[in-house]
């Protein structure tokens, strides 16, 4: 998944997706005037108008102060060289330690008595937005930071090897979806695990004794539970939330994945590829086997695979450029009514790969100054991929600019999971009808109805496939964090959890060693992940509430709402309340819901579950 990198909240630790955001070094020292806001000692129970003056000054002081530390975590992340890394680790220490001392001081004004609900939400934002916190100990949140710093700088200078040779991350990655031969891609996937994960093993486990010492300073069990409480609930309501989704999606999970481990094994063999069991992770066209998509043309079904057009071609043929493919996803959000991103965009933003310096390539949107200097940071490639996801990242990019009059502690979205499923089910519309609408498809060759088996198959191999990818990953740092993964046993709660909810094994054998969960970005990069799993059911709830507005009468999954204002009104109402109400308000606004549901995700997929269902008769399907 791509990534979003904001300098509000993250402005006070460590970035929660990207980059690293904080006041800068001149004000490390500054605080909110402790006597001009009234505060309480330690001693005595604040009052309500200390605690307002409180969460009003500590909001000045990060607007005003947090563009520079983004600016340094740009050009860290845009331009990768010691000396860049030493000033995001600089200016990170500094929100790291300037954000412990505010959620401990939001959790002694909490206390106060008769305090407004508006009050309340924000020092209870404040106690929560570490991603990770460091302990009182001096020298701690330095130590913390460099350790963060150079775990992101790992990754962005990885390499892969093919044939023998070292290749950059996002052409392992491009080889990876493209590749037949077991040979090559188990060379690809175990070299990258590898050359950067390992490396990562011990900085990890020093990283975790450090932000579970301060998630207890704080008042939080360990630091999995301070990521859950960011919820608008309890960490446990919040795990039982996240495994009722689960539930409710895996059976469609189950039937893909006999389907597709059936296809493998009739292309491979079962000695490469057995037809029980969980599947090699290698061969499903990822790096982490999280998106199935790159080997559609392996699992297409005869007569009805061809789902009619390629989109990576229609590109090509169409001579589009990067930015061409950056300008159309644009055009998307403006039909709806939104008005264009500004100038800065196209002059700040890094769509392509610069050949002269080491990148971080990973796709992600940023606003730098909170208002209106939006940019996103991709190493874009004209193809079929790129063009969904600059519609997943521009979605961040609106609702950072939707929201962007919110007070400081409200610059956020309803919660993580919002953020990315705006993009999200946006990029569901990039369907038959709008490439038809944009010119990229000719009317004439628009998918006929027995082609929808191919075009929901297509679908399920990304959206339904990343599914328990998108659970797991927070799932085993819960462990980690809460120690029931022992430092000892990374890679075995890594491999297990994998097998367990995946249904997937790696291509060659691992062990202690080895630290696979360090070869995805967003283990290093210290992202909270569940937002992942949870935009994907968001996504299809926001994408049929969308249809129903735009009144679709067709089949779901062939919906269109390109250029309907009414839907872009009801999405910007929703957009502009940023984090300032509880989740559900922000649900029911657009929806008419206050509950998550993968009802709508198995409503788009019915005809394809049915399907795979009587494809997979007779088969013995599971992994256990």
């Amino acid at each position: 998944m791509k990534s979003l990198a904001a300098v509000s909240l993250v402005a006070l630790a460590l970035a929660g997706c990207a980059t690293t955001s904080a006041p800068p070094a001149a004000m490390a020292a500054a605080q909110p005037d402790g006597a001009a806001l009234g505060a309480a000692t330690p001693e005595t129970v604040p009052t309500a108008e200390q605690a307002r003056a409180f969460v009003a000054g500590v909001e000045k002081e990060l607007f005003d102060l947090g563009v520079i530390s983004a600016r340094a975590s740009w050009v860290n992340a845009t331009y990768i060289t010691d000396d860049t890394d030493a000033i995001a680790a600089y200016f990170g220490t500094i929100g790291t330690e300037k954000g412990v001392q505010y959620a401990k001081e939001a959790a002694r004004y909490a206390r106060a008595p008769g305090l407004d609900p508006d009050t309340a939400r924000k020092l209870n934002i404040l106690r929560g937005a570490l991603v990770l916190a460091a302990p009182s100990t001096p020298g701690s949140a330095a130590e913390l930071n460099d350790i963060t710093t150079r775990l992101q700088s790992t990754y962005g200078k990885g390499r892969a090897s093919l044939d023998g040779k070292p290749v950059t991350g996002d052409v392992a990655e491009e080889k990876m979806g493209t590749l037949r031969d077991p040979a090559r891609t188990k060379e690809l996937w175990t070299s990258w695990h590898q050359n950067v994960g390992r490396p990562m093993r011990a900085d990890y486990i020093k990283m975790v004794g450090i932000a579970n010492q301060g998630a207890k300073e704080l008042g939080y069990a360990d630091t999995g539970a301070m990521w859950r409480s960011q919820y608008d609930m309890t960490p446990e309501q919040f795990s039982a939330m996240y495994d009722r989704l689960w539930s409710e999606v895996k059976p469609l999970y189950d039937q893909l994945h006999c389907y597709t481990r059936a296809k493998l094994s009739q292309k491979y063999g079962p000695a490469v590829q057995p037809a029980s069991g969980p599947i090699r992770a290698d061969l499903l066209g990822n790096m982490w086997a999280q998106e199935w998509g790159n080997i559609y043309d392996v699992v297409a079904p005869k007569g009805a695979g061809d789902i009619g057009y390629d989109l990576t071609d229609l590109l090509a043929k169409k001579k589009y450029t990067p930015e061409q493919m950056v300008r159309t996803g644009e055009r998307f959000y403006t039909s709806l009514g939104f008005p264009a991103l500004p100038a800065t965009f196209w002059t700040n933003s890094q769509i392509v790969r610069p050949r002269d310096r080491e990148v971080i390539c990973h796709a992600s949107a940023w606003d730098v100054n909170n208002k209106d200097d939006l940019r996103i940071k991709m190493c874009t490639k004209v193809n079929a991929d790129d063009f969904v996801t600059i519609h997943h990242e521009l979605g961040h990019n609106f609702y950072q600019r939707a929201y962007n009059q919110q007070p400081y502690l409200y610059l956020n979205g309803a919660n993580d999971g919002f953020h990315e499923a705006i993009g999200d089910f946006i990029a569901l519309s990039v369907t038959p009808e709008y490439l038809v609408q944009i010119g990229l498809l000719d009317r004439s060759r628009v998918p006929s109805a027995d082609k929808d088996i191919g075009l929901l198959l297509r679908q399920a191999m990304d959206k339904v496939a990343f599914l328990p990818f998108g659970l797991m990953v927070d799932k085993w740092r819960w462990g980690v964090f809460d120690g029931s993964i022992p430092s000892s046993g990374y890679e075995k709660g890594w491999t297990d959890l994998r097998r367990q909810y995946q249904g997937i094994t790696p291509p060659a054998e691992r062990s202690e060693a080895d630290f696979d969960p360090g070869a995805k970005f967003h283990i290093p990069a210290n992202t909270p992940y569940a937002r992942y799993f949870l935009a994907r059911i968001l996504q299809f709830q926001f994408y049929k509430a969308a249809c129903d507005m735009s009144g679709w009468k067709g089949p779901l999954h062939r919906c269109s709402f390109y250029g309907n204002k009414e839907v872009g009104q009801r999405l910007n109402a929703m957009l502009a309340m940023g984090a300032s109400k509880p989740w559900p308000d922000a649900l029911q606004a657009f929806t008419g819901s206050r509950e998550m549901s993968g009802r709508p995700m198995l409503e788009y997929f019915a005809p394809l579950q049915q399907w795979l269902e009587k494809q997979n008769a007779g088969k013995s399907c599971g992994w256990s």
